[in-house]
Order: structure tokens, then C-alpha cells, then sequence
């Protein structure tokens, strides 16, 4: 086990904003520097100040970059804790941390989900199979990068397109600009206190009789998880991609990803 106290390795981890700050807050306990990679300066806004905390906004583009960033910021540890979804930045983090031979640990949520009557698994965002989708609400809860197109498809299958987005200029933007109808767009923050007044309104003033959402293991997943469960809406989940590479380290747990950190880097090479 390292010295706390003596503990001057910088570790650089990318994230968003539901794990990155529990991560974050334990590392810098441990007196480690921290960096911390998030795509808006929304979710950056999601951590604390601290002297030992180095907040980068924006997107990398690939491993090279990635290097130049490790190399120049003297990084020891690179932790991936980004979205289930987002294959090509935890490609190039496997590529890069590879070629350099930095260690990379990756922290991925827990899908723990029971079946039950109204859940759905499928492969895809357009593989809502066996189901009447004329004149039938659906609502898409994927985010706003496949947005459009997704609502596109359902729409040429007679399905009435709602959305829900986040409020970030990116979400908004995509979403006022897609094809669907402004009438059909709200813009909502995932409910994080257990409570889901609002999505549970929204589907209701919608008559919303399908949810589409990916299996991000989200507040917003299991907000709509509760309300589907509650109700007549069937919920479709789009199961989680496979990695074309594998993963080497992988933790579900937020103290067993910082014990391995402290106390067992040494071992792996």
C-alpha cells in the first residue's frame, strides 16, 4: 500500500459526471493529482475545486492525442470510467496506454436487471421488432448523437417520435433540429433522488406507450425502469456493445478500483 501522505503520482481519468466524482473525491483523499477528461463544461461544473484538480473540457480524437496528453502531464494511471456506449474513446485509450505501456483500469456501472413484464433486450436502436408501431407513442431516451436518425426510422414505421434530452447546447441543438416535432421535444435533467415525478408526468401528458433507452446503468435508465414497471409501457433496452479488444482491467466497485490503484499496480507489469 502507498504512503498517502508521500503520494505525488498524477492519475488521469475520463469520465462523466454520475462516477468521476465519487473516483475523483477518493483520490484526491489519497493526495493523489488528479486530471479529469468530461466532453461539456456542464459536466465539469460536477466537481469540487481543488489544487490538486486539473479539469480538461473537450474531446479527444484519438490515441495520438492521447499520448501527447500522458507524456506531456507526466501521467501514471489512466482510470476509463466513460459511458458503456462510447467504444471509440475506450478503443483509443486501450491503443494508446498500450503503446506506451501506461496501466489503464476501467470502472464500468453494474447491469443488474431483473426481467420483468414489460422489459424488453435488444440489439439495437432500430431493432424494435413484433410490435404494432402505427399511430403508437414512442419516446427515445438514447442521447442526441443518433437522434436523429433513430427518430427518422420510427417515424417512417408510423410511430409519433417524443424525445427527452438533456440541457446542454449539443442535446438542445440536435434535438430542435432533428425531425422531430418541437411539440414532441422536452428538455430535462434525469432525476437523481430516487424520485421521478417529472419523467413519470411526461410520459403520462404524452400517453407515451413505448420508452427506447440504452443500458447505461443511468439515473435516467432507472428512472424509466420504475415507470415502465409501474405502468402499461413497454421498455425497449438496447443492450450494451462489445468491445473489439478486451478490456484488462475492469472494477464495479469504486473501492476495489482504488485498492488496486494503491496497493497492486506494482504487480501488473
Amino acid at each position: 500500500m502507498q504512503n498517502s501522505g508521500n503520494c505525488h503520482e498524477n492519475v488521469w481519468i475520463l469520465s462523466g459526471t454520475s462516477d468521476g466524482p465519487v473516483i475523483v473525491n477518493k483520490l484526491l483523499k489519497l493526495n493523489y493529482v488528479v486530471f479529469v477528461s468530461v466532453v461539456t463544461y456542464k459536466a465539469s461544473r460536477s466537481y469540487s475545486e481543488n489544487s490538486k484538480l486539473h479539469i480538461i473540457t473537450g474531446k479527444l480524437n484519438d490515441s495520438i492525442e492521447i499520448i501527447n496528453f500522458i507524456e506531456k502531464n507526466k501521467i501514471n494511471y489512466v482510470i476509463d470510467a466513460t459511458h458503456p456506449f462510447a467504444l471509440i474513446i475506450s478503443q483509443n485509450l486501450n491503443e494508446a496506454c498500450k503503446k506506451i505501456k501506461k496501466p489503464l483500469l476501467a470502472f464500468e456501472r453494474k447491469s443488474e436487471i431483473k426481467p420483468f413484464k414489460n422489459l424488453n433486450y435488444i440489439n439495437g436502436l432500430k431493432q424494435i421488432k413484433n410490435e404494432v408501431l402505427v399511430d403508437k407513442n414512442i419516446l427515445l431516451a438514447i442521447g442526441s448523437r443518433l437522434l436523429n436518425e433513430t427518430a427518422s426510422y420510427y417515424l417512417k414505421c408510423g410511430a409519433n417520435v417524443f424525445t427527452r434530452v438533456i440541457p446542454t447546447y449539443e442535446s438542445i441543438s440536435k434535438a430542435f433540429s432533428s425531425c422531430i416535432i418541437n411539440s414532441n421535444i422536452a428538455i430535462l435533467e434525469p432525476s437523481k433522488n430516487k424520485s421521478y415525478i417529472l419523467e413519470k408526468k411526461l410520459c403520462d401528458h404524452w400517453k407515451i406507450d413505448y420508452i427506447l433507452c440504452r443500458d447505461s446503468g443511468s439515473y435516467a435508465q432507472l428512472n424509466w425502469e420504475k415507470i415502465v414497471y409501474e405502468s402499461d409501457i413497454k421498455l425497449f433496452l438496447v443492450k450494451r456493445p462489445k468491445l473489439k479488444f478486451k478490456k484488462s482491467l475492469i472494477f464495479f466497485d469504486y473501492d476495489e478500483l482504488i485498492n488496486q490503484l494503491t496497493g497492486k499496480f506494482s504487480t501488473l507489469g
